[in-house]
């Protein structure tokens, strides 16, 4: 059964060396653990951030700053929501130094959850991104 978790630390984004992906680096701690647990998170760039990005948000234009700063916050966001569904499907209960990869794959079952969410939160994350970016 899925337990409450707190995210004590993020780090990232960091570009993962041969991939199309960008990592965030969860430090995590649930109530039963003696310590807190590392957790890599993936975002593939492609079939998730682009997605999210260009399709469902219809974001385009803009300086390189705000496109970095953009795919900053969309990368976190989707980065939040994937440990939020490996919580929810029991994938770091007992497990130390979990690595989530993007949702294809073997873990493409987990997709339609995360591009659910990305449609839900479509106008939260526009009006986000307006206030904080400018675009």
């Amino acid at each position: 059964m899925a337990g409450p978790y707190k995210i004590l630390k993020v780090m990232g984004p960091y570009r993962e060396p041969r991939e199309s992906a960008l990592s965030f680096d969860y430090s995590v701690q649930r109530p039963d653990w003696a310590t807190p647990q590392g957790v890599r998170v993936k975002i593939g760039l492609e079939e998730e951030l682009d997605l999210l990005k260009t399709t469902i948000l219809q974001l385009s234009g803009g300086t390189m700053g705000q496109q970095l700063r953009v795919n900053q916050l969309l990368g976190r966001a989707i980065a939040d929501r994937k440990l939020e569904i490996a919580n929810e499907e029991n994938l770091f209960n007992d497990r130390r130094d979990v690595m989530l990869d993007p949702f294809t794959g073997e873990w493409s079952h987990l997709f339609p959850r995360l591009e659910s969410w990305m449609h839900q939160e479509r106008d939260r994350l526009q009006q986000e991104i307006k206030e904080k970016v400018g675009l």
